[in-house]
């Protein structure tokens, strides 16, 4: 019993020297530091959230950056994890506002950094690319961030009795704070405020909880070795900081472009773009060109719509339309010179406001804003057209491009309907599996196909389907059937692959239209305007 006695010892002596030098927490520490658990667990997810706008605009928002983000926030915070649980029990000179000043900071530098980063990851390709921009822009940042959860579980534990408690505690209250976060950012403040507003409110957040628990740390705590003791030093880094990242919000100089709209939404990053000495005018969401017009004229000038515009002809005594993917509008405007009347749904608010503000679309009918698959379930009329455009050269909405939804579409058509749908692929050998693939689906519902493209010859072009249970004969003047004859080419549909709502692999069958497009964009409106 004496041998018993004795091996217990040293484990009191050590429990009563931590007590000494932190004293009994109370109910209002145990508060602070759960509240810091909060904060940082909303920060983990705000931060991972706002990855997909910085990193969309050049790599585009597909399950690649996703990925990449999501793999990224996965590998830093476990790194946090497993680094924070060492320092908290060998560092007692590392403080946890000495961490929260760290991680203000690396949050602080994303903007600064981001457009050189990818500048920078550009080469390695859309996948490697958007992991490296991942890796180096955020890594950093969620790293200390995941440091934050053993260091709050070391000092709110007050007995070895209690670890198992405090750290479920800890973890479930960070989880929760992750939630609320979530929910903020996408609900309220991304459309309120912005990417760049958000990022540098998340650093000054965690400027001011680092400087509250230096504070705390020095007058319960009594530690000596904190952000107080050092605060005109702090002051300075965070003064800097602010002011030279601050200093870049709203002075973005795009050259030979004028931003003459623009507008962050849950959907996207809206913006209406001039180029005066090449007469156009572009409506950018994203990385993505969905809409431009002639500046003098307002005509639209993309090659695409000149050939869905034919539509018509097709169905001559048509009287509807419905446009699922508004864009600048121009394809409304182009039917009512048929005596066609277009209803249109497009999913971003600030789209439907560009187009109508800035852009020469007159509409002809209903403009429904919201998610194209669930408002064409909600609608009780069907059509004599239905134009599908919501086709990018950048990251599609695959989830519009499936067996299910072209039956769903099938089904708000008029005996004798004829959908059309633009598809942009590539030419080049090897890379044609996504258009035999949509045209092989389109197959499955529809009896007849007929299809065109915008640009004869071309390596990167519009594949736009025309489809229907009748024939598809042509009618009208020479001169306009001739065009289109043109332009029809042969898509045989020469693959086994139907894409279902179970079974869709276009965006990984599409990588190399991705990087061929975004060349092409750079092209067009220049490099700096990808970036914010």
């Amino acid at each position: 019993m004496a041998k018993h006695s004795h091996k217990k010892e040293p484990s009191r002596t050590q429990n009563s020297a931590s007590a000494a030098q932190h004293p009994p927490l109370q109910a209002v520490d145990r508060g602070l530091f759960y509240l810091t658990a909060s904060i940082t667990g909303a920060t983990v997810m705000m931060i991972e959230l706002l990855g997909t706008r910085i990193i969309g605009p050049y790599y585009g928002v597909s399950m690649i950056v996703w990925s990449s983000l999501l793999s990224t926030a996965l590998l830093a915070l476990s790194i946090g994890y497993l680094l924070g649980g060492r320092l908290a029990d060998t560092a007692p000179w590392l403080r946890l506002s000495h961490i929260l000043l760290v991680t203000a900071v690396l949050i602080g530098v994303i903007p600064l950094l981001s457009k050189p980063v990818q500048l920078a990851s550009n080469g390695l390709g859309l996948r490697g690319g958007a992991l490296m921009s991942a890796l180096i822009l955020f890594t950093p940042c969620l790293l200390a961030l995941g440091m934050v959860g053993p260091y709050v579980i070391k000092i709110a534990t007050s007995g070895l009795e209690r670890v198992g408690r405090t750290a479920g505690t800890v973890y479930a209250i960070s989880t929760l704070g992750s939630v609320m976060g979530t929910l903020l950012l996408g609900f309220f403040l991304l459309p309120l405020f912005g990417t760049e507003n958000i990022v540098l409110s998340l650093s000054a957040l965690m400027l001011v909880l680092s400087f509250l628990l230096a504070l705390y740390e020095n007058l319960r705590l009594k530690a000596g070795n904190s952000l107080v003791g050092w605060g005109a030093t702090t002051a300075v880094l965070a003064l800097a900081l602010f002011l030279g990242v601050g200093s870049t919000l709203g002075t973005r100089d795009y050259p030979n472009s004028q931003v003459i709209f623009e507008e962050e939404t849950h959907y996207g990053w809206v913006r209406v773009v001039d180029q005066p000495e090449r007469g156009i005018r572009w409506l950018m969401s994203g990385g993505s060109t969905i809409g431009a017009e002639h500046l003098e004229t307002g005509t639209g000038m993309l090659g695409y719509q000149q050939v869905v515009g034919h539509l018509p002809r097709f169905h001559p005594a048509g009287e509807d339309a419905l446009l699922v993917g508004l864009g600048s509008g121009h394809l409304v405007n182009t039917y009512r010179q048929f005596g066609v009347r277009t209803d249109a749904i497009e999913i971003d608010p600030a789209v439907a406001h560009a187009a109508h503000e800035y852009f020469s679309f007159e509409p002809t009918g209903d403009v429904i804003v919201g998610d194209a698959r669930y408002q064409i379930k909600q609608l009780d009329k069907r059509y004599d057209f239905i134009i599908h455009d919501c086709f990018t050269g950048g990251a599609e909405p695959i989830h519009l491009l499936s067996l299910e939804m072209f039956r769903e579409l099938k089904a708000k058509l008029k005996p004798g309907g004829v959908l059309a749908l633009n598809f942009v692929g590539l030419t080049l050998e090897d890379e044609e599996t996504p258009v035999e693939a949509v045209a092989h689906t389109l197959d499955q519902v529809f009896d007849h196909r007929r299809t065109f493209v915008s640009s004869p010859d071309a390596t990167f072009n519009d594949f736009v389907f025309f489809v229907s249970d009748r024939p598809l004969n042509l009618t009208g003047p020479e001169a306009a059937l001739s065009w289109l004859e043109e332009r029809e080419t042969t898509v045989a549909g020469d693959t086994d692959l139907v894409i279902t709502d179970n079974f869709n692999p276009l965006e990984t069958l599409h990588i190399a239209k991705a990087e061929y497009y975004r060349d092409l964009l750079i092209e067009r409106v220049g490099e700096d305007i990808l970036f914010y």
